[in-house]
């Protein structure tokens, strides 16, 4: 049967035929003929080969001429369901069914037998059909690229193409893919190309046909059968790379980073998985890579977002088809460039001053570029700060640019500094976002205004202020300029100008005008490059100073109606422009005029008229400039001699006095340009000569090196002379050693010299430090010892002077190159650190003395630095001298070096410092850990234990403060055991004094109604118990106290200062009352006939027992304790040292014990007045045991034991007079219950009575019982 029904057909060409008359058509039919037996197939085929096909065949209405027969497919059987077809000569398999074909098996090696391929029984074709160029295996050959591998090892000869194994390996391979290949459609050739290690990779190319997956896989499998089992040709490692038939797409074209980026790989074959790397690393999914593959679709996608230039490069898909006997991957490649997304912006941060008129015309114009075309990418601007000023947006290029437009009103002063950020914003639309900022700092130029204190003008030596003011609060800086002519000087002092933000203010005060400060003051206001200024001019009007007027004489006497030149006398190279007047007792006198060498006097005779008495006058001249302003000079002390006969016995030039006056005149020096010098000269009238008793002259270098020094301190440029005058100071100073040695004055005068530059900021050179520790090492010397003595008795101790002017120079040290130099001095050594941020390590210094062979350690740890602010500094001071100048107290010692520690950031809060002091003498005990209050006695200083605790370790004492300042310890001989035996009499004896009072009281209140029975028996009583009840307070607070602090218990300040206000008060009242019992003895002795009322006498008494007390207390408390000198440092009673508070009680009581001494000897005298008649010797023993009594019983009761407290102040009093004071006060209360109570015959016979009075009533109570 054919392959179609073509009747139809047939009848339709019929119709066509009569219609068109076409040309008869023909027909190919394909006619299958199965033979049983094999045999006959060669038969049969020559058979149809040599029929005649010519005769025609009559059909049903038409007639069919066969005009050939040909064999086109011989299929033999192969298996049950199969069979082997073969196309004969001439004949292919159609193009249809080329990829389906399968070859049949073969076991020959024969390239020339023809091919067959397998088909399913039973077989229904298509058929081999004649050879065309569309035919199976009939177009262009292609070649593919295989390989395989043998499991053998590999040999380096199969590199040599020349080589023997590799000729017998490339013919036997060679041959064996061509049996094994020939059947693939369209086979040409297989041909090795090479060997790879790796085992064995053999590499060859297959021209063939479009062979399909199957068919390569198929013919594969046969080529072991053509191979030497030798060869271990491993099957499944048949591959095949395909590198042209891959569509790779990259989207986007134009990629940049931060880019979402798409990459597509498509064939059209069937693959089983998807593989993809970059530069040979394979690529997996993650955050940033996603693969998507669709076997459908025959496609693959490997997404990438946010892109970065590392993930430029070669990117390869590998789509891969896997059998048991063949691998087929189709390769892409494909290269990618990320483009970085720079923008440049034409600021990055700008100053704007919008309130500049070229600003406010101009505008601003910001830019943000990039390296590629910028149309294809979206723009926009975005503003962002307090200031909101926006612009315009417009393209230019590769640039977007913004226009601002700035108007002053939208810059108000207050937010000047303010920031604005404007952000340039580039998206790509695939992912990838730039921006870059332009920071915008919109300043505006301040308006500045200045004034002065003065009207443009100030007299030398007055104090004056120039205020600058500025509407822009936030100012970086400001700076003092003053211009004089063509010089200009920078104003650098820390301590006369104080800035402030709100409201932005400068204020410059000069202490005492020079003429350095005259000129056109510049105030500048500094924000970033804006500088706001205003000026205003100042002129300094010549004024002597007062310290340059000399006075003649400085203290004289005067003789009544006696005329006595006065002067005052100033330098005659200076301005003499002025109005002089004398003042004496407030009465104004015109003056004369004369030049005396190298000074300009004024004189005048003063004449005293009012000769009565002796008294002071006060003497003084006034200077007076063009502008009204005044100086006076110092007082001129006159002292009047009365009457005009009173006996001078000096009267020369210098002077007239009597015997033993003294005169001071002031220290004049011809060779002194100045005329004169600083200090004065005392001389006393002895033998009728004027002697000097006492020369207080400096010498003229340390004159000058003062007066520099004042000069200098009031300088605009202090901070910059200082380290020269400092050498200058040191250099004239150890020249002036020998002078200075014996001269308190010039000792005291180089002290205020360091006092006046320490207040100056000095920069920590080592140089500038060393010539200020060595000045101060000259002064301490040992040779200076006996000035220092009498320099302390002074007003103001110098020594707590000098340690103050170290103290104030090292925390005023300003850092060099961030350190503190350490710098070591003959007796004196400076160590120190700055603060850094996240210190981690302790302060940890160690001093050692040479002149003293001493050392001291000081440590805070690094938890206290912490808690400092940045770059702040510590600095530490020893001295191995200094401490031996300061005042002593007492018997206590400086046993160690004194050690200064310093901070230059302000700390309110505590402060834990440690210092390890080694002793000078181990024969002294008892160790305090002091330093030195500059506030206590006045001002004038002392050691101070307040905040430090010791810890005596061998020959070392421990010192834990928490504050800092000077430090050292104090040490005292051996009187412990002493003390320790006056502390227990004091203690037992007021146990035994307290628990007799409790008695007293209680027997007082037993027998009350039987002994009050007339007015002076109640009141002696009355003041008896309220002696005996306030003096059992006071010993009960005295008791704790003492016994709190004989513990070191740390006593809060509230409860010492409230337990020494009651001790105090209680005290006084228990002498009030004493008084009053006195008063009332004395009265009862003297005025017998006067009587008052029982109602006046106790007002009295409890007005003086207590409201008088009370008084005095609160007085004390309310004048003291806002000084801070109301208590002890070491134990709760009143001050001494400072206040002498204990004044408030030891005059009261010494007052009341002298009164009532005195009304005791009344007493007695009363008792020794004799009689009307003789006296019997009985009555001499009566009266003699009536005064002893009397004495026993009143020295208790009076108080008049403390008055052995007299011998206890005397310095150097035996111990005797210590322990019998303490044994008699402590035991006050026994003496008050034995002597004042149970001695009274009234209160035995009360008790005696009141005791009878119990049994009769307990006898009472049985007889009812029964």
């Amino acid at each position: 049967l054919g392959q179609e029904s073509f009747h139809p057909e047939i009848q339709r060409q019929k119709r066509n035929m009569l219609i068109l008359d076409l040309p008869l058509p023909e027909y190919t039919v394909d006619i299958e003929i199965s033979l049983e037996d094999s045999s006959y197939l060669e038969p049969i085929k020559n058979y149809f080969k040599n029929i005649a096909v010519t005769v025609p065949i009559n059909i049903s209405n038409g007639q069919i001429t066969v005009s050939k027969i040909n064999i086109t497919t011989v299929c033999l059987p192969s298996g049950e369901n199969s069979s082997c077809c073969f196309c004969e000569n001439g004949y292919a398999w159609p193009s249809t069914v080329c990829s389906d074909v399968m070859p049949c098996p073969s076991l020959s090696l024969e390239p020339a037998l023809p091919c067959g391929y397998t088909q399913k029984m039973p077989f229904s074709g298509p058929y081999c059909e004649p050879q065309t160029e569309d035919s199976c295996g009939m177009g262009e050959p292609i070649v593919m690229n295989m390989s395989v591998r043998l499991d053998t090892d590999f040999q380096d000869d199969l590199h040599n193409s020349s080589s023997v194994l590799y000729q017998k390996y490339k013919g036997d391979l060679e041959k064996a893919f061509n049996a094994s290949y020939r059947c693939l459609p369209g086979f040409v050739s297989a041909t090795v190309t090479g060997f790879s290690p790796g085992s064995v990779f053999v590499n060859y190319e297959v021209r063939t046909g479009a062979a399909s997956f199957t068919q390569v896989g198929d013919s594969n499998r046969a080529v072991p059968q053509f191979l030497d089992s030798s060869y271990q040709l491993n099957q499944s490692t048949f591959m095949r790379l395909i590198t042209n038939q891959t569509i790779f797409t990259v989207q986007p074209l134009n990629i940049f980073e931060g880019d979402r980026v798409r990459l597509t790989c498509e064939i059209n074959s069937t693959f089983a998985h998807a593989t993809w790397d970059h530069f040979d690393q394979t690529i997996s999914n993650s955050s940033r890579h996603s693969i998507e593959t669709s076997l459908a679709a025959r496609r693959s996608v490997l997404k990438i977002t946010n892109v970065t230039t590392n993930d430029s490069g070669s990117y390869r898909c590998m789509l891969k088809m896997s059998s048991p006997f063949h691998t087929e991957i189709y390769v892409a490649t494909e290269t990618i460039s990320v483009f970085p997304l720079h923008i440049t912006p034409n600021f990055e941060d700008i100053d704007v001053t919008c309130n500049s008129p070229e600003i406010e015309a101009k505008g601003l114009l910001l830019s943000c570029c990039i390296d590629r075309h910028l149309k294809s990418l979206k723009v926009s601007w975005k503003v962002n700060g307090t200031i909101n000023i926006t612009g315009v947006s417009s393209l230019n290029g590769n640039c977007t640019e913004y226009q601002l437009n700035i108007q002053e009103s939208l810059c108000p002063p207050e937010k000047s500094g303010a920031v604005t950020t404007y952000t340039c914003e580039l998206e790509t639309g695939h992912g990838a976002r730039r921006t870059r900022s332009i920071r915008v700092t919109y300043l505006r130029k301040a308006h500045v205004t200045i004034s002065s204190s003065t009207n443009s003008t100030v007299s030398k030596g007055y104090a004056f202020n120039v205020t600058c003011k500025s509407d822009v609060n936030n100012y970086d800086s400001i700076s003092w300029k003053i211009r004089s002519g063509n010089d200009t000087k920078t104003v650098d002092c820390d301590t006369c100008i104080k800035n402030s933000k709100f409201p932005a203010t400068s204020v410059l005060t000069v202490k005492s005008a020079t003429q350095e400060w005259r000129g056109t003051y510049i105030c500048t206001f500094s924000q970033k490059n804006v500088e706001s200024s205003a000026n205003v001019t100042i002129e300094v009007i010549s004024l002597p100073l007062k310290q340059n007027i000399l006075i003649d004489p400085i203290a004289t006497s005067i003789q009544c109606q006696v005329p006595h030149t006065l002067e005052c006398c100033i330098s005659a190279k200076t301005v003499r422009d002025y109005r002089v007047t004398f003042m004496v007792q407030q009465n104004e006198f015109q003056v004369a005029k004369k030049r005396k060498d190298n000074l300009f006097c004024y004189m005048y005779n003063y004449t005293e008229k009012e000769c009565s008495e002796g008294k002071e006058l006060v003497a003084y001249c006034k200077f007076l400039n063009r502008i009204g302003q005044r100086v006076d000079s110092e007082h001129i002390r006159l002292h009047l001699i009365p009457g005009k006969k009173a006996k001078i016995s000096c009267s020369d030039g210098l002077g007239i006095g009597t015997e033993r006056a003294t005169l001071i005149k002031p220290c004049c020096d011809k060779k002194n340009p100045k005329g004169f010098t600083r200090g004065n000269i005392t001389y006393q009238c002895i033998n009728s000569s004027w002697r000097v008793a006492r020369n207080d002259c400096l010498s003229r270098p340390i004159n000058d090196l003062l007066s520099s020094a004042e000069s200098l301190v009031n300088s605009p440029e202090a901070k910059a002379n200082l380290p020269s005058y400092l050498a200058q100071l040191k250099e004239q100073t150890g020249k002036e050693l020998a002078t200075i040695n014996n001269s308190p004055a010039n000792i005291g005068a180089v002290v205020t010299i360091l006092d006046l530059v320490s207040s100056i900021p000095a920069e920590a050179e080592e140089l500038t430090i060393q010539n200020f520790l060595s000045t101060v090492d000259l002064i301490v010397d040992d040779s200076t010892t006996e000035a220092w003595e009498d320099l302390n008795k002074g007003k103001t101790q110098q020594s707590s002077v000098l340690l103050q002017s170290v103290e104030n120079f090292s925390v005023r040290l300003q850092p060099v190159n961030n350190t503190i130099p350490s710098v070591f001095a003959n007796t004196t050594q400076l160590q120190g650190i700055v603060v850094k941020e996240n210190n981690n390590t302790d302060y940890n210094k160690d001093f050692h003395s040479s002149t003293e062979n001493l050392t001291v350690n000081v440590l805070i740890h690094e938890t206290e630095i912490q808690t400092l602010t940045q770059n702040s500094t510590i600095v530490s001071v020893m001295y191995s001298k200094l401490g031996h100048i300061l005042p002593q107290n007492g018997f206590e010692y400086v046993n160690g070096l004194l050690l200064t520690t310093t901070l230059s950031s302000n700390r309110s809060q505590r402060f834990n410092v440690n210092m390890t002091f080694a002793k000078r003498d181990l024969s002294l005990k008892m160790p305090k850990c002091v330093f030195w209050n500059f506030t206590l006695n006045s001002g004038r200083g002392d050691w101070d234990t307040r905040g430090c605790t010791p810890t005596e370790l061998g020959g070392y004492v421990i010192c834990s403060c928490n504050h800092l300042t000077s430090f050292s310890i104090l040490m005292s001989p051996d009187r412990s055991s002493e003390l320790i035996f006056e502390d227990y009499i004091s203690y037992v004896g007021l146990g035994i004094s307290i628990v007799s009072l409790v008695v007293c009281i209680i027997i007082e209140s037993l027998v009350w109604k039987y002994v009050t029975n007339n007015t002076t028996s109640y009141m002696r009583h009355v003041c008896i118990l309220n002696i005996a009840t306030s003096l059992l307070i006071a010993d009960v607070w005295f008791i704790v106290t003492a016994s709190i602090s004989d513990q070191n218990q740390q006593l809060s300040r509230d409860i010492c200062i409230m337990a020494t206000f009651f001790i105090h008060f209680f005290y006084l009242c228990v002498f009030f009352w004493m008084l009053s019992l006195g008063l009332i003895l004395f009265y009862r002795l003297v005025f017998i006939l006067h009587n008052t009322s029982k109602t006046a006498q106790k007002a009295v008494a409890f007005c003086l027992g207590y409201v008088c007390p009370f008084v005095i207390a609160v007085t004390t408390i309310a004048v003291t304790l806002p000084k801070n000198s109301y208590t002890r440092k070491d134990v709760c009673w009143l001050n001494w040292k400072e206040s002498k508070a204990l004044l408030a009680f030891v005059i009261p009581a010494l007052v009341i014990v002298a009164t009532n001494l005195f009304i005791a000897a009344v007493v007695i005298i009363k008792i020794l007045r004799p009689t009307i008649g003789d006296r019997s010797s009985g009555q001499e023993r009566k009266s003699l045991f009536q005064i002893g009594k009397s004495v026993a019983i009143l020295t208790p009761l009076l108080g008049l034991t403390w008055g052995f407290g007299l011998a206890t102040i005397i310095k150097n009093s035996h111990p005797a007079f210590h322990i019998l004071f303490a044994l008699l006060n402590a035991l006050q209360g026994l003496f008050i219950l034995v002597f004042g109570t149970l001695w009274d015959k009234k209160i035995q016979e009360a008790l005696l009575k009141r005791n009878s009075m119990s049994k009769w009533s307990s006898q009472q109570s049985k007889v009812r019982t029964l």
